[in-house]
């Protein structure tokens, strides 16, 4: 069984496609290359001949096969991405650079589903997880999108293969540098137990992450695109990471300061995530930036109890990112193939509800609303938390 994930990153479309347990075979498209013309992935994809795709799938949803998604534009664009066509639009119109991977998004979904139907399925995020206790998710939307949990199953899998152990012995955090945001996900015996999401962990390259309440209530008015500002990148007027990681080597302001802040907003953030798996042993670094020489340095001074080093690839990958590794291979466990006993044991296919399903705030209760409503109108046979 040849089953291929789509990791839709900010700054680029990866593409891998494993069969037998390894990876067989990696692609990389810009994302903004993507936005402006889908036929470049579709095309890719097509030219690999996989037997299933698991489809870009954002803010996450249950397990969805293709042929049960009834409507799916406003599926991507209302459930998956958590946005309105004013908005994505709206975007546009500003020449919004976040905005690419948004539309780039909605029409590969678009595109996969007419073309592939029952071939291609949609995957959940942390905050769908049974495996995440209730409590944990109170006014928490993004505890780790689809690609975050993707990026986890690979860890969980490599680590146990590395230091031969059964999956309910994996005890770890597992960190993310993207090129927009960081994350901190919380893994306790071998399950997803918590997750620091980019839109509230700390300051990421991109985004600005979690804000001071003070802030938010000042401001008033914010934009769907404020999401993707006010990251270090933006303070530095630099968008890539090794300018400001010399920066700090040299001790020359103010970027050393910008890389500094960077790398210890990830330590607090698995500080945070400590508090739900206490038994980590590890922190695994995955993303754009996890592989950073300097910073996987710092982070190491920062976090001295705990040993700190990248997530292990799956066997014949050389350069995708491990969140396209981990689609595929949550995909094919999911098919019945070589990773089912890493789904099982993840508990994926129970995940249940949407993102939105656990907001409280009374502010809140129209969004909540709307995308419960989308995910119903757009779905054949929902899966609903009970």
């Amino acid at each position: 069984m040849r089953v291929l994930g789509v990791d839709p990153g900010t700054r680029s479309f990866d593409v891998v496609l494993v069969e037998g347990g390894r990876v067989v075979s990696e692609v990389s498209v810009g994302t903004e290359e993507v936005a402006r013309d889908p036929g470049v992935l579709l095309r890719a994809i097509e030219e690999l001949e996989p037997d299933y795709v698991v489809g870009p799938s954002g803010y996450g949803v249950p397990v969805t096969r293709g042929d049960e998604v009834l409507n799916p534009r406003r599926f991507a664009i209302e459930v998956l991405l958590l946005s309105t066509e004013e908005q994505v639009e709206e975007g546009a119109r500003l020449g919004e650079p976040g905005v690419w991977v948004y539309e780039a998004l909605a029409r590969v979904v678009e595109n996969l589903v007419g073309r592939l139907g029952s071939r291609v399925l949609f995957i959940p995020a942390v905050v769908h997880l049974r495996t995440v206790p209730r409590y944990r998710k109170l006014n928490r939307v993004d505890m780790g999108t689809a690609d975050k949990l993707a990026a986890a199953a690979l860890a969980v899998h490599t680590y146990s293969l590395r230091e031969g152990v059964d999956y309910p012995r994996v005890n770890a955090v597992v960190a993310e540098v993207g090129y927009g945001y960081s994350a901190a996900l919380a893994i306790e015996s071998g399950r997803v137990v918590d997750g620091i999401g980019g839109t509230v962990a700390s300051a990421g390259t991109l985004t600005a992450g979690a804000l001071d309440l003070e802030v938010v209530a000042q401001v008033g008015s914010w934009s769907r695109w404020d999401v993707l500002r006010g990251g270090v990148f933006h303070s530095a007027g630099v968008y890539e990471l090794e300018p400001l990681a010399r920066a700090f080597e040299r001790g020359e302001e103010s970027h050393a300061s910008l890389f500094k802040a960077l790398v210890e907003g990830v330590a607090k953030d698995v500080a945070r995530a400590l508090v739900s798996a206490p038994r980590a042993e590890v922190v695994l670094l995955s993303g754009r930036y996890g592989r950073d020489p300097v910073l996987r340095r710092l982070l190491q001074e920062l976090l001295r109890d705990l040993e700190v080093r990248p997530v292990e690839p799956l066997r014949g990958a050389s350069r995708s990112k491990e969140a396209a590794q981990g689609y595929a291979a949550v995909g094919e466990g999911l098919l019945g193939g070589y990773f089912r006993e890493l789904v099982q044991h993840l508990e994926v296919g129970e995940a249940c509800g949407t993102a939105v399903n656990y907001l409280t705030h009374p502010r809140a209760a129209g969004l909540r609303e709307r995308v419960l409503r989308s995910y119903v109108e757009t779905v054949r046979a929902p899966k609903l938390c009970t």
